[in-house]
Parts: structure tokens; sequence; C-alpha cells
């Protein structure tokens, strides 16, 4: 359920961008992010550092967005956000005693060390390759297109990690209750 309400400023961005601009989308993104935040933080009495993360980025480049009226600001923003998931799974093996997979996962699935830093790794790989892949829509194609990808891409996320945890599965036991 916590994923749906993730993903609920996402889809309200795609949704206003396609009846809209991405100015419009913009804000509404900036608002959806606030209010989830809210809600989680009332719930829980705690945000999840990746929803602080990306409404953070949000709401800075979006209001630069707003401020100068230029969309490349907004149309960075995943490029930096997947950038600093990279770097931090990239450095969590060498902070503290577990690689941020673990870190994420260790509650439900019990491996070995190696394998859980194949998974950070690939799952580093990944979020370099969306910045990558972000950038090359910003530069090469137009705002739709970039809109198209940005929502096509949820899907491969959720593709992705639904392989990555098969694969972790796989080679993973079920932590005791």
């Amino acid at each position: 359920m916590q994923a749906l309400y993730d993903f609920l400023p996402i889809l309200a961005f795609f949704a206003t961008f396609k009846f809209a601009d991405i100015y419009a989308a913009t804000a509404v993104l900036m608002v959806a992010l606030v209010i989830v935040a809210g809600l989680q933080w009332v719930k829980r009495r705690s945000v999840s550092p990746m929803l602080l993360v990306s409404a953070g980025l949000a709401l800075v480049f979006g209001g630069l967005t707003l401020y100068f009226h230029n969309q490349l600001f907004i149309m960075w923003k995943p490029t930096i956000a997947d950038g600093l998931f990279a770097v931090a799974f990239l450095v969590s093996p060498f902070v503290g005693e577990e690689p941020l997979i673990q870190k994420m996962m260790g509650h439900v699935l019990k491996t070995d060390r190696r394998t859980w830093l194949i998974a950070n790794t690939v799952w580093a790989l990944f979020f370099l390759l969306a910045a990558a892949v972000n950038l090359v829509f910003v530069y090469r194609f137009s705002v739709d297109a970039w809109a198209n990808w940005k929502f096509a891409s949820l899907f491969v996320m959720a593709a992705f990690a639904l392989c990555v945890s098969v694969w972790l599965a796989s080679r993973a036991q079920p932590v005791d209750s």
C-alpha cells in the first residue's frame, strides 16, 4: 500500500501534464509530495529517506522550474535523484556493516554478504543507467516524449525490482518471525 502512496504524486504529475502543461504538473507534484510525506509522518511519525530525498529535490527543482519558468530544472530532477540513489548504494557497503539493500530488505530475507553485495551493486547500476537515460530524453527528445518515458520508466523500475527480488529470494531464506 505504501508503494501506491509513493506513486500517487508521480501519477498526479503525469495526469496533470497530459491535460495542462509541465508547469501545472510541477506544481501538482510539489503539493502531492508534501501531502504524501505529511500523511506518512502522521501515520508512522517518520518519513522514508527515499521519499524525503525525492520530495526535497522536487520542491527545490520544481520551485526553480516555476520561478524561472524553465522546464529543464524539473526534467533534471530524476537524474539528480537517481544519481544520489546510485551513490548511496555504491557507498553503503563501505559505511556501516550492511549494504543498503540489506538494510532495506534484511528484515524479511536472510542470505550471505556476497549476495547482498551483488544485489546492491545491481541497484546502483540500475540507478546510474536510469540517470543517463533521463538525460538522453531531456536533450534529444521533446518534453512530451520525456514525460512519456518517465511514466513508462515507472513500469521498467517495477519490473526490475521484481526481477531482483525474485533472484534475491531464490538465494535467500525468509527471516523467522
